[in-house]
């Protein structure tokens, strides 16, 4: 009897466990590398030409993030990072770097190719910052993997469909030692994204067949000779059938001794989704990836569930510096934003008629699958041929302003912006709807954004006059969802002037659910 009550209470116990759905986090983070220092999981992902870079998000049980810091505070490699004088640098920047901590020195690293050329090290004390760049080296460690082994030796993998490893100096300032360890065969194709890692004597590259494969090589030395296994090829995501197979991220161990392993999928027009699945290791020294009918699944928490602060919900701009959700298109001319408090002023600080031309856009990523962002502003400063409002931001994009015209306020929608295949501005978009003469110096205008992979998404924008009743305007922009331009679809706050700068705007809250 006994052994029965102990049996239909584990039952009961198990179906109780409450499991977790991928994404993780429906928001663009690709590239990743999580790592843990003690019971806290630390996740950087790549961010391109947004400043500042390489978002530094936490989390006590892998599901749940916080955007904490930013372990890139400026772009500052070229002046074509500060989008002036024609020159941009969209989808260059931050891809595929690593984030790793050094327990020797109690101190984060953070490493990563700029444009196929030079690798530039960060270094803080907290993984929140401040960071502060630690050296550069002239070479490219392309598709990084930074690990600290035993010894406390520094070793990175890098390189496409040719791996190689690279011994760093003890100060993490140069290259001692490099050497290609891998060369992917024909069969395989191309392998990047390298992560590595030191296990029970055994060094690991892992590394990714872009777009849905991911394999692991395993060898007693960093510099070979490597033995290859499959981990995943052509997975599908169970929760979301219409995505991307999971490929290319990061494996982290729990305190308790599970290993997971944490990639992405791709999910366009959103971007690429961190996707989380349990793996278990055999005796010949491989992982082998969980999955549930032969699909990547859902599965119970990895550890016990801990709430932290999520990118959801009103920010009202308190303090001095912006939640790190938050990020610019391209480096922000500083002078032309300020803090309210509440609020955050916008001053004009570009002469264009051109969105992607415009500085100071303030961006954030769209939760998906269906995303609802709400700008509330007071316009009663801005100057004649002044343009402000809430974009869809992307490759091809659309966005709902007030524009000031003859000191009149109007209220316009326009759709058809789109780039070139060299990211320079083919269309500034037509005007799809209007409103004139709006009697009020306030407004709200909300953008439902549906990004859920497969097809081509939409946004819907609409406004209100009294921060309550809400009218749509203009017609439902399309989201396409190729992927070249890697980022996915993000919210987008900007403020421009058409004739002449000196005109603000007060950003008084944004909302998103």
């Amino acid at each position: 009897m006994k052994l029965t009550i102990l049996a239909l209470l584990s039952v009961a116990i198990m179906a109780l466990a409450e499991q977790f759905t991928n994404p993780v986090l429906w928001e663009d983070l690709a590239d990743n590398e999580v790592h843990r220092v003690g019971d806290t999981f630390y996740m950087t992902a790549s961010t391109m030409h947004y400043s500042p870079g390489a978002p530094v998000l936490r989390s006590y049980d892998l599901v749940n993030w916080e955007y904490i810091g930013h372990s890139v505070p400026v772009l500052d490699w070229s002046s074509k990072y500060n989008l002036q004088n024609g020159q941009q640098a969209y989808i260059k920047g931050i891809w595929a770097s690593s984030l790793r901590y050094r327990p020797s020195s109690g101190q984060w690293f953070f490493l990563a190719c700029i444009e196929f050329s030079t690798t530039y090290v960060y270094v803080a004390n907290n993984p929140a910052g401040p960071w502060t760049k630690h050296t550069t080296i002239n070479k490219c460690y392309y598709d990084a993997g930074l690990v600290f082994d035993d010894n406390d030796t520094p070793y990175v993998a890098y390189g496409n469909t040719q791996i190689s490893v690279s011994q760093l100096s003890a100060d993490m300032k140069s290259e001692v030692r490099s050497q290609q360890v891998y060369s992917t065969p024909s069969n395989i194709g191309t392998l990047e994204g390298s992560r590595m890692y030191k296990r029970n004597g055994q060094y690991y590259i892992i590394l990714t067949r872009p777009p849905d494969g991911q394999f692991v090589l395993k060898a007693s030395s960093p510099w070979g000779p490597y033995t290859i296994k499959t981990l995943a090829d052509r997975v599908k995501l169970a929760a979301v059938p219409s995505a991307g197979s999971p490929h290319q991220g990061s494996f982290v161990d729990t305190p308790s001794g599970q290993w997971y392993y944490m990639g992405f999928a791709d999910m366009y027009p959103g971007g690429r989704c961190p996707v989380l699945a349990p793996i278990t290791w055999g005796s010949d020294g491989f992982p082998t990836l969980t999955t549930v009918n032969g699909q990547w699944g859902n599965y119970d928490y990895p550890v016990a569930r801990r709430n932290v602060q999520s990118s959801l919900g009103t920010d009202t701009f308190q303090g001095s510096s912006l939640n790190h959700k938050w990020e610019w298109n391209h480096n922000p001319d500083t002078s032309g934003f300020s803090f309210a408090n509440p609020g955050l002023t916008l001053r004009t600080v570009s002469r264009t008629d051109d969105l992607y031309a415009s500085r100071n856009t303030l961006t954030t990523r769209i939760r998906g699958p269906v995303g609802t962002g709400t700008l509330r502003f007071d316009f009663s400063g801005m100057a004649n041929g002044d343009r402000a409002g809430l974009a869809v931001l992307r490759d091809k994009s659309a966005y709902i302003a007030v524009e000031k015209v003859n000191n009149a306020y109007n209220l316009v929608v326009y759709t058809g912006l789109t780039m070139n295949t060299n990211w320079s501005t083919l269309s500034k978009g037509t005007v799809a709807a209007r409103v004139n003469n709006l009697s009020v110096r306030q407004v709200s205008l909300r953008m439902v954004a549906n990004i859920r992979p497969g097809g081509a998404g939409s946004a819907q924008f609409s406004y209100s006059l009294d921060g309550n009743s809400f009218t749509n305007l203009g017609p439902t922009a399309s989201l396409h969802n190729s992927w070249e331009f890697f980022m996915g679809y993000r919210y987008g706050i900007f403020n421009f002037a058409t004739s002449a700068t000196g005109g603000s705007i007060k950003v008084i809250s944004f909302t998103s659910a």
